[in-house]
């Protein structure tokens, strides 16, 4: 080989290795730049899962108070339920006490018709014995 054709290599190879740097550079920027939008996407999502564990606490704290008055709910309900049930106890006691009494004013009106229709009796006897005394007089 002599020395232009070694040369005129040399100078090829150079040439294709610049283009081959320059192509890297480009890559080297192009990589700069998506490495600078994936910084900026990490740091988009660590502002997003601060405000995921803000709301998560928030939460939180509403779930506790949900339980603290479902619980308040449970206990008042209970008093609700025993406070039925003695409703239904009395009314119970009291259906049987107004039967009990209905069965008692109904014996008294009979009695009390019975002594009506005794005293109507008497009545009709005396009222007829003076009239017969008046007449015998």
């Amino acid at each position: 080989m002599k020395n232009e054709e070694f040369q005129n290599l040399v100078l090829n190879e150079l040439k294709s290795l610049r283009t081959d740097v320059a192509g890297l550079k480009t890559d080297v920027v192009s990589l700069k730049e998506g490495q600078s939008s994936l910084q900026a996407d990490v740091a988009g999502l660590k502002t997003d899962v601060a405000g995921l564990k803000t709301d998560v606490a928030g939460l939180k704290t509403d779930v506790a108070g949900l339980k603290t008055d479902v619980s308040s709910l449970k206990e008042g309900q209970a008093r609700i339920e025993s406070k039925l049930d003695a409703v239904y106890d009395q009314t119970a006691i009291l259906t049987e006490f107004r039967t009990e009494v209905n069965m008692k004013l109904d014996y008294l009106v009979e009695d009390n018709k019975s002594i009506h229709e005794i005293l109507g009796d008497h009545e009709v006897s005396i009222r007829t014995l003076n009239r017969a005394m008046k007449r015998s007089g």
